[in-house]
C-alpha cells in the first residue's frame, strides 16, 4: 500500500503543479486530465473507478454551470459595470469611501454568486470603473481578490469548495448559519480592517474623480438583477430543506439566462462562448486524483491521524488541522485540498468544530498566495487581460499580513 501511495503522488503532484504553473500555457485542465489519464494507464485506478470518481462532482458542475452562466449574463448585460460606477458615484471623490463601497460590493457578489464570480467578472469592472475615475486601479483590485475568499464561506452557494467538502451531507441552512455566521463576520471584518491599513498610504495620496460615465442599465441588465435575487433566494431555500444546491442551481442559471435572452432576443452564443467551459473537465480530473488517494489508503491514513488528535484533545485537533488545511491550499490549491478534506469528512464523525475549521482552511487559507485559490488564479487571468502583473512575492507580503488575523478570528469564533 505505500509503495501504490508513492507511485500514485509521483503522478499527482506534477499534476498538480501543472494545474497551478501552467508550463508551457497550457490550460489549467489538461494537466488535471493528464494526472487522471495517467492513474488510470499505470494501473492505480479502473476506467469503472475513475468514472466512480467523476461522478462523486457530479453536483459541483451543475452548481458551476448554472453560477457561470448567470455571472456570465450579468457581465454581458453590463451589470457589474453599473454597480462599479455606482459605487465610484456614491464615494463622492474620497478614496476610502470607494475602497468600502467596493468592498461591499466584493462581499454581496460573493455571498450571492459565489467567489468565481467576484474574480471573473467584478474585477474587470472595478478596474474599467476605477481607471475611469483617475484612481490607481490596484489597491481596489486586491479588494475583489481578497473578499472573494473572505466571504466564501457565508452560505453554502458562495464558494464551489463548500459542496467538495461537504457533498451529500451540506448541513441544514440553519445550521450552518450557526456554525459559519459568526466566523464569516470575523473574518470579514479583520480582512477589511487589515487590507485597508495596508492601502493606507496609497487610498491617502490619490485624488479621484466625483462623477463617471454611468452606463445605463439595459432591460436586460435590469432581469439579470431580479433572476440573482430569485436564485438567492431559490438556492437559500434548497439550503433551509436540506437539498443539494447543484440542480436548483443549474436550473436556476439555464431558466434566468433563458428567459433574459428571450426577451431582449439576443443569440445565446455569446454567454455560451465565454463561459469559462474549462473549469468543470478541471474538476472532474481532481476528482479522479482524490479517488486515487482513496484506492491507495492515504485518504484512511489521514483520517486515522485526525481521529487520534480528536480523541487526545478536539480543540487542538481543529486549531492544527484548520491551520494546516490553510497551509496546505497555498500548496496545493484549495479544490485538491478540498477534495481531500471533503473523503476524511464523509469517512469520519468528527466534531462540529473540527469540520467548520477545515472548512474555513479551504475557504480563507487561500488569501495567503496567488495559488490558493482558483477564484485567484481568475483574479490573475482577468487582470493580465488588462495588462496588470501581480508578481507571487508581492501577493505574498501583502497575504502574510492580512489572512492570519482573519483566519485566527474565524477559527476561535468556530471552535469556541
Amino acid at each position: 500500500m505505500p509503495h501504490d501511495a508513492f507511485w500514485a503522488w509521483s503522478i499527482i503532484l506534477p499534476a498538480t503543479a501543472g494545474v497551478l504553473i501552467r508550463p508551457f500555457r497550457l490550460p489549467e485542465a489538461i494537466w488535471a486530465l493528464l494526472g487522471a489519464a495517467a492513474l488510470v494507464l499505470f494501473g492505480f485506478l479502473t476506467w469503472r473507478e475513475a468514472l466512480t470518481g467523476v461522478e462523486k462532482g457530479v453536483d459541483v458542475y451543475l452548481f458551476l454551470i448554472g453560477m457561470m452562466l448567470i455571472a456570465e449574463l450579468a457581465r454581458l448585460e453590463g451589470l457589474f459595470d453599473y454597480l462599479a460606477a455606482l459605487a465610484v458615484e456614491h464615494s463622492h471623490g474620497s478614496p476610502q469611501r470607494l475602497f468600502l463601497l467596493i468592498y461591499i460590493v466584493g462581499t454581496l457578489v460573493t455571498v450571492l454568486l459565489s467567489n468565481d464570480a467576484t474574480a471573473i467578472v467584478l474585477t474587470p469592472a472595478v478596474y474599467a470603473a476605477t481607471r475611469a475615475a483617475g484612481a490607481k486601479p490596484l489597491p481596489y483590485l486586491f479588494v475583489c481578490a481578497f473578499i472573494a475568499n473572505a466571504a466564501s464561506f457565508v452560505l453554502p452557494i458562495s464558494n464551489p469548495a463548500n459542496l467538495v467538502v461537504f457533498g451529500s451531507r451540506m448541513p441544514h441552512l440553519t445550521e450552518w448559519l450557526r456554525q459559519f455566521a459568526l466566523p464569516s463576520i470575523a473574518a470579514i471584518v479583520l480582512t477589511y480592517v487589515v487590507l485597508r491599513l495596508t492601502q493606507h498610504r496609497a487610498l491617502k495620496e490619490e485624488t479621484i474623480a466625483r462623477k463617471v460615465p454611468h452606463p445605463k442599465l439595459s432591460r436586460g441588465g435590469k432581469l439579470t438583477a431580479i433572476g440573482i435575487v430569485a436564485i438567492g433566494i431559490v438556492l437559500v431555500t434548497a439550503s433551509a430543506l436540506d437539498k443539494q444546491l447543484g440542480l436548483p442551481t443549474f436550473i436556476c442559471g439555464v431558466v434566468t439566462t433563458a428567459l433574459v435572452l428571450l426577451l431582449s432576443r439576443q443569440s445565446p452564443m455569446p454567454v455560451l462562448k465565454h463561459v469559462s467551459w474549462s473549469v468543470l473537465p478541471l474538476v472532474g480530473g481532481l476528482f479522479v486524483m482524490v479517488e486515487a488517494l482513496v484506492k491507495t489508503g492515504v485518504i484512511g491514513h489521514l483520517s486515522a491521524l485526525l481521529h487520534e488528535a480528536v480523541g487526545q484533545s478536539a480543540p487542538k485537533a481543529a486549531w492544527s488541522v484548520g491551520i494546516a488545511t490553510a497551509l496546505a491550499t497555498n500548496i496545493a490549491n484549495n479544490l485538491p485540498v478540498g477534495l481531500v478534506a471533503g473523503s476524511i469528512v464523509s469517512a469520519d464523525h468528527l466534531p462540529v468544530s473540527v469540520v467548520s475549521a477545515i472548512l474555513i482552511g479551504v475557504d480563507l487559507g487561500p488569501n495567503l498566495s496567488i495559488t490558493g485559490s482558483l477564484a485567484t488564479i481568475l483574479w490573475l487571468v482577468a487582470l493580465r487581460r488588462e495588462k496588470i502583473e501581480v508578481g507571487a512575492w508581492p501577493f505574498l507580503k501583502l497575504g502574510l499580513l492580512v489572512t492570519p488575523p482573519a483566519l485566527i478570528a474565524a477559527l476561535a469564533a468556530a471552535i469556541r
